[in-house]
């Protein structure tokens, strides 16, 4: 398991927030190999950027809609269907004139 005091708190807190004991082992062991200022090893930024890609799925599937996204996408649909219904007019318009 962890051996330094920062991993036992590291340990605690994933398992707190709801890791599993294997992964937050893992996780805790991969860090102790990340010290003096070296790049951390792939497998931990691999772990690392597993968890952060969940936590924005369930950030996506939790969180309320932007309103105001939705509501320049409403905007912009309605703005393009009454394009379509002019440039339909348009078209009618022509074709009786003609005859």
């Amino acid at each position: 398991m962890a051996k330094s005091k920062q991993d036992k708190q590291l340990y605690r807190r994933l398992r707190g927030s709801g890791v599993r004991k294997k992964v937050a082992r893992r996780l805790t062991a991969l860090s102790s190999h990340a010290k003096g200022g070296k790049q951390a090893p792939k497998p931990l930024r691999d772990a690392v950027a597993r968890l952060e890609a969940s936590v924005s799925e369930l950030r996506d599937h939790v969180g309320r809609a932007d309103r105001k996204a939705a509501g320049r996408k409403a905007a912009k649909t309605r703005r393009a269907k009454a394009q379509r219904r002019s440039a339909s007019a348009r078209r009618a318009s022509r074709s009786r004139s003609k005859t």
